[in-house]
């Protein structure tokens, strides 16, 4: 089932929670509404369910009008962050609940319930559990039974409210694969709230960054991370190392620190935005930037060695980061307190003429940081 959001906005005394906004989710598509506390996120959610009325605009489901219609007419199922389990209640009853107080004319039989209630407690792999009460589960079987209950009354919708938020960094990671392989098996349209920049990216089809009541971009993980459309969506996006400078000659100046414009594009003053991956450390400068940085802290936990780097001479707001291999690490052996460079393959250059970004990249130096990466991962495989 698709959604429609039509010109809908909301406001809770002289605050406005929604602006007026437009947002279509196709059927079977899942979709993540990103962004800050106060962003609007949860209040458009709860329009949807129709936990909230709007001040203007329309919801349609299939194009069928759902504005005025009462949440218990909707079909949608919805799963809060604090999983709202009866606690008195075992888990299979939990799941069964919404089906066991249906009117009698729609309520199924004891045994068409006690058999459905078999089939989602073996979809969400807790059939062991059934007759626990939620105090003895853990909190990712909690907000798995949670889910179970919203599809039992067979969805149209799935909305999902924050649903990882209160779980720890590995069980989050567990569950939301597990959501997505759920949803590519029963093909129902869910539309989650999170803030989790992460989350947001690995689990949607498509993101809905919001800020402010309003919607700052949508588009999928790939191209929202690769084509930001503005600053705020940039710096949302997880950890960004910005430069300022005022463009001199072909340079981008701040102070004795400096970035050299590719060839071929034309200086412009700005702020620079450089991810850490597009970025490498050298003990020494060269032809694209002279960017001094001093070793602040060395992460050697997970995939790639984590660096946080103040900026030597020159200023920044916030620290830099910047990744290496461990076998880059294993090389150099990097010290707090240590002097290196930073060194740029890619950015975007925001200036205060133009509302989109302009991209940048230093292409030799680019080519030969994919490669480089290409024949680790090559030789971690080995």
């Amino acid at each position: 089932m698709s959604i429609q959001i039509q010109n809908v906005s909301k406001t809770f005394g002289d605050f406005q929670a929604i602006k007026p906004l437009d947002l279509t989710i196709r059927e079977g598509e899942m979709v993540g509404l990103l962004g800050p506390s106060g962003s609007g996120k949860t209040t458009l959610l709860r329009i949807i369910a129709g936990l909230e009325t709007t001040d203007t605009g329309k919801i349609l489901f299939s194009d069928r009008d759902m504005t005025h219609l009462h949440v218990r007419d909707r079909k949608v199922g919805f799963v809060f962050q604090n999983y709202a389990l009866f606690r008195h209640m075992t888990v299979a009853d939990n799941i069964a609940f919404g089906l066991d107080v249906q009117p009698s004319g729609k309520r199924p039989t004891k045994a068409e319930i006690k058999k459905q209630v078999a089939e989602l407690l073996d979809k969400i792999e807790l059939s062991h559990l059934a007759q626990r009460y939620p105090a003895q589960l853990s909190g990712g079987q909690k907000q798995r039974v949670a889910l179970a209950r919203a599809l039992a009354m067979q969805p149209r919708v799935l909305l999902l409210d924050e649903p990882f938020g209160a779980l720890d960094a590995r069980v989050r990671k567990e569950l939301r694969r597990w959501l997505r392989d759920l949803h590519d098996e029963l093909g129902f349209t869910s539309v989650f709230v999170t803030h989790d920049q992460e989350e947001a990216l690995e689990v949607s089809d498509r993101v809905v960054v919001m800020s402010q009541g309003q919607i700052e971009q949508e588009a999928t993980p790939e191209d929202l991370y690769h084509q930001p459309a503005n600053r705020f969506v940039y710096d949302f996006l997880g950890q960004v190392n910005v430069f300022q400078g005022t463009a001199l000659g072909q340079q981008l100046k701040q102070d004795e620190a400096w970035v050299a414009f590719p060839e071929g594009f034309s200086p412009e003053s700005g702020q620079l935005y450089l991810r850490s991956h597009e970025i490498t450390l050298a003990q020494k400068p060269d032809h694209r930037a002279h960017l001094p940085l001093t070793i602040k802290a060395v992460n050697l936990i997970g995939a790639e060695v984590r660096l946080e780097l103040e900026p030597d001479g020159w200023h920044s707001e916030e620290l830099w980061e910047a990744g290496i291999s461990h076998a880059e690490y294993n090389s150099w052996q990097p010290q707090r307190g240590e002097r290196c460079y930073a060194l740029p393959l890619a950015a975007q250059l925001f200036t205060p003429d133009r509302t989109q970004p302009r991209p940048l990249a230093w292409t030799p130096a680019l080519q030969r940081h994919n490669q480089q990466t290409a024949e680790q991962a090559r030789f971690a495989l080995a």
